[in-house]
């Protein structure tokens, strides 16, 4: 029998020279932001909050996965129709969908990303 002939998988106890590399999984192609967001407004902005202005930054491959990230700006209007003002979002995109979104945090980089208007 031979033993020993060859490389090792990914997870081998061996060094790592000697390791085969594991597949990295494909990455999707980056989305239509644009067009996502513009179709889909009610998955970023809350029923009768009334988006004007709203602006999208470029999709970002998430760090945490396979999908992209961006960030949404817009005017908005609370339920009783005071202004709220320029509120910003973040975006998680995941097979062509937005799969979640959040209210941006003060260490969040969407504060320095580049917009473009709808």
């Amino acid at each position: 029998m031979l033993s020993g002939c060859g490389l090792a998988d990914s997870h081998a106890p061996v060094p790592e020279f000697l390791r085969v590399k594991a597949p990295e999984p494909p990455i999707e192609a980056p989305p239509d932001i644009k067009q996502l967001v513009g179709a889909k407004l009610d998955s970023v902005f809350a029923s009768g909050s009334q988006p004007t202005h709203v602006r999208v930054s470029a999709p970002l491959h998430d760090p945490r996965g396979l999908g992209w990230t961006a960030c949404v700006r817009a005017e908005l209007t609370s339920v009783i129709g005071k202004p709220l003002g320029t509120q910003t979002y973040r975006i998680f995109i995941s097979d062509g969908v937005i799969s979640d979104r959040r209210h941006i945090e003060a260490d969040d980089n969407c504060l320095t990303e580049t917009y473009e208007p709808l």
